[in-house]
């Protein structure tokens, strides 16, 4: 087969073999869809070289190293990273300061005093000036090539089957062809510059960095990039080791020079000093080291065989979950003018698919077993000080970094998460003691490399506790999806236990109305107006923070009760989740974002903190709550009225609000928006500037509109838009430890097909009037049928599969 071809897997074949070309319209509603060959193929790819970082460049990575490819002529630049090369330094700056005042900044808010209180909450922020601390750039790879800069059959390409870049063109009558990937297997990056005409490849390679480093050529086939980031940061060192195949090499005042070759490959490898510990930052091996004994184990390896291996291990993540929705293959023009007829109000189904899989793309690419999770770029940011210091924000942006990687089956890619918050609890167990005089631990709106969990910055975004229960929900979120008892209970609890028992130290009694509340603490960057006029941003129960208590707590206790632990610490949390302030209805009919009916300084705020309960949480349903929901659907209502979902990771969590409420139109609306209005020609997602949070957050939502499992079962199709009425999804997970592929024409369900990794019973809903069909293997107890809401009962064994066809 072809490269990037898809040969249709056996459960696809289940699905039937109905050309496309019999239902290209929504009337055809009784034949299935299934990829045909050739398959639409899974590429950006662009006529022009890319000028701008942010905008054009395409990513390749491998978790640990990450590279931006321009794919210049004559001179190309690579930009590089390295996932752990960070300015700055760990700094202890939790003051007992804000303990001591605490109680009264508390009072004040009980006697509904806002704007004393809000004035005296200022003073709880730790004011130690810290030292800068950023993510940076590796530096560049610079190749400068002797043609001139005519070209012709320009050709710029990513294969996200692949994970490998392209680059290609003709200048003077000879075929350039250029390959850059980096390779997991091998933690390297390889470049491979080639040309059609023996003897016809001229080039100059050097390494740069911006400052804070030095380098050397010692030897005509090698370079050393080597450094310390600034203010303590990371020691790092790239090393380059050329391989050619014909020609002669030689240094020069500008680099590497390789002359009358017809193939050179470049070898790159990279790494620091750091270690995720925190009583040992520096603790790493020596950097020096691990990129002489990773080049020296590849180095009798050729070509061919590092392009098979990285293939093969990038294959067995990327090759697990499929999207096809159905429609004109628009694969033969340009990325960024496919885009561009969206934006002009075009559809395009096939690029929606390219978009759901370059989102799991960039999660592979950022995000491996071993690495730390991705930040507010994954692993690439440009120069010294990237927009935020591509940091992790820890009131979304990283949550919503990792809310693909269930669903879209990359479940190993949602690790690094997991380790770095194991490392953060360690300083949010100090900062826990020091600020507030509780047990657990407690991490606040951001932090960075070096476990940063004190209480700065400005109240608005900083006086604000939700961190560590959120990042605790993704623990609760790996073991339902899988159900692995083991991570259960070595891993996930005790994270839940600690981060649920600074939330019952912390929470106090509301004397107005003996309810429970979690304040002082902000709704996440908003504001609101008080009585009397002003701007105000802290309450005493503003309704995320109240959200994120009764999630923690619930999941607390659902992993203790699995577990049969802990019965004593069940009672104290059930008994306080039961005494908590509760979900508020306001005037407008919406969810109540503060303690009070405040109205908002900014309507259209991007953060819609208050509906936290409905998405990730699940607090609110539909079926269970459609009170709250009704409520949930008239905030998201006044807020897009208003001008929300203005940045692109806002509207990403807009997408996944919608989906939850059923919503289909809605959710289908915004996801055209998200492409339209947030979305750059390299399909980078931009807040603005560019953040990749929602180009996750926009691949989940994708996936919520097709399957959802938060809610005690497990939904097909739940917010299916007429826009598309056929497709297919293959490999999609849902919670209980189900993998399901799902077909679907006219709009109607055709079949699905369930694969068990535990036993179990679940309730399964389908569209209402749906029927089933035939089920194999049929139950002995005869073939059920959907009652009126679309409800039918399902067991599955360990390691068997299920396929039911529908009517």
């Amino acid at each position: 087969m072809l490269p990037g071809i898809m040969r249709p897997s056996r459960r696809e074949l289940l699905f039937g073999s109905a050309a496309l070309a019999a239902a290209t319209s929504s009337t055809a509603s009784s034949q299935p869809f299934r990829p045909t060959t050739p398959a639409y193929r899974l590429a950006l790819w662009y006529r022009k070289p890319a000028t701008n970082w942010e905008r054009e460049a395409l990513p390749v990575g491998n978790g640990n190293l990450g590279a931006m490819v321009f794919g210049g002529v004559p001179v190309e630049r690579i930009q590089l990273n390295e996932h752990s090369l960070w300015s700055g330094r760990r700094e202890d700056i939790d003051s007992p300061h804000t303990l001591e005042l605490l109680p009264k900044v508390r009072q004040l808010f009980l006697e509904g005093n806002y704007a004393e209180g809000h004035r005296l909450a200022q003073q709880m922020m730790v004011r130690t000036k810290m030292a800068p601390s950023a993510y940076q750039t590796l530096g560049d790879l610079t190749l400068e090539l002797d043609h001139g800069a005519e070209v012709e059959d320009y050709r710029r390409l990513l294969d996200l089957e692949t994970a490998m870049a392209r680059v290609s063109y003709r200048a003077g009558g000879v075929e350039y062809t250029r390959h850059v990937f980096a390779s997991a297997p091998d933690q390297v990056l390889v470049v491979h510059i080639e040309c059609n005409k023996p003897g016809g490849l001229t080039f100059t390679a050097k390494l740069s960095r911006p400052a804070d480093t030095s380098v050397e050529y010692p030897a005509p086939n090698s370079a050393v990039l080597r450094g310390q980031a600034a203010n303590g940061g990371s020691r790092f060192e790239c090393r380059l080791e050329a391989r050619t195949n014909g020609g002669k090499a030689t240094v020069t005042a500008g680099g590497l020079r390789f002359e009358g070759a017809e193939s050179v490959t470049l070898l790159l490898a990279a790494a620091t000093d750091y270690k995720l510990d925190y009583e040992d930052f520096h603790g790493g091996p020596d950097p020096a080291q691990v990129c002489r004994s990773r080049l020296t184990a590849i180095a009798r390896r050729p070509f061919e065989d590092l392009r098979s291996a990285h293939i093969a291990a990038h294959k067995k993540l990327f090759g697990r979950a499929s999207l096809q929705l159905h429609g004109p293959d628009r694969s033969s023009i340009p990325t960024d003018e496919r885009l561009a007829a969206v934006q002009a109000g075009g559809e395009d189904p096939q690029l929606v698919n390219l978009y759901f899989q370059y989102g799991r793309y960039l999660l592979i690419s950022s995000s491996r077993p071993g690495g730390l999770p991705a930040n507010l770029q994954g692993i690439w940011a440009d120069g010294l000080n990237p927009p935020w210091s591509a940091d992790y924000h820890v009131n979304i942006n990283i949550q919503m970094n990792y809310w693909p990687a269930e669903v879209t089956n990359l479940a190993e890619c949602h690790t690094p998460l997991f380790d770095f918050t194991d490392m953060l609890r360690a300083p949010g167990r100090k900062t826990a003691k020091i600020a507030y005089g509780c047990r657990g631990f407690v991490v606040h709106y951001t932090t960075n490399l070096w476990g940063q969990t004190a209480l700065t910055g400005q109240t608005v975004w900083g006086l604000w506790q939700g961190g560590s229960g959120w990042l605790a929900r993704h623990y609760w979120e790996h073991y339902a999806f899988g159900r692995d008892l083991k991570f259960l209970r070595e891993r996930a609890y005790p994270v839940l236990k600690e981060a649920a028992e600074f939330y019952l130290d912390f929470l106090v009694e509301d004397p107005r109305t003996k309810r429970l509340v979690a304040g002082p603490a902000s709704s996440p960057e908003n504001r609101y107006i008080p009585p009397g006029g002003g701007k105000a941003d802290v309450d005493i129960a503003p309704a995320m923070s109240q959200q994120i208590v009764w999630d923690t707590l619930t999941n607390a206790i659902r992993a203790a009760e699995i577990l049969g632990v802990d019965e004593e610490f069940r009672r104290r949390a059930s008994e306080a989740r039961a005494r908590l302030a509760p979900i508020q209805i306001g005037k407008h009919g919406r969810i109540q974002e503060w303690s009070q009916d405040f109205d908002e300084v900014e309507p259209g705020h991007r953060h819609i903190s208050q509906l936290y309960a409905l998405h990730p949480g699940q607090q609110i349903s539909t079926a269970r709550t459609p009170e709250l929901a009704a409520a949930a659907k008239r905030t998201l209502e006044r807020r897009l009225a208003h001008g929300g979902g203005h940045t692109g990771w806002s509207r990403a969590w807009i997408i996944n609000f919608w989906a939850r409420l059923g919503e289909a139109e809605l959710a289908y609306e915004n996801v055209m928006a998200l492409l339209r209005k947030s979305t750059l020609p390299n399909l980078f997602d931009t807040h603005p500037p560019f953040q990749i949070d929602g180009n996750f957050g926009g691949t989940a939502g994708l996936a919520e509109m097709l399957i959802q499992s938060h809610a005690g079962e497990v939904a097909l199709l739940p917010a299916l838009p007429k826009a598309w009425p056929m497709g297919i999804f293959r490999g999609f997970r849902a919670r209980g430890g189900l993998t399901v592929d799902v077909s679907w024409a006219g709009s109607k369900l055709v079949s699905a097909y369930f694969q068990a990794a535990v036993d179990g019973k679940h309730q399964i809903r389908v569209p209402r009037g749906t029927k089933i069909k035939a089920m194999d293997p049929r139950p002995r107890t005869g073939l059920p049928q959907p009652d009126a809401d679309g409800r039918f009962p399902l067991a599955v064994q360990a390691g068997r599969s299920v396929h039911i066809t529908f009517a």
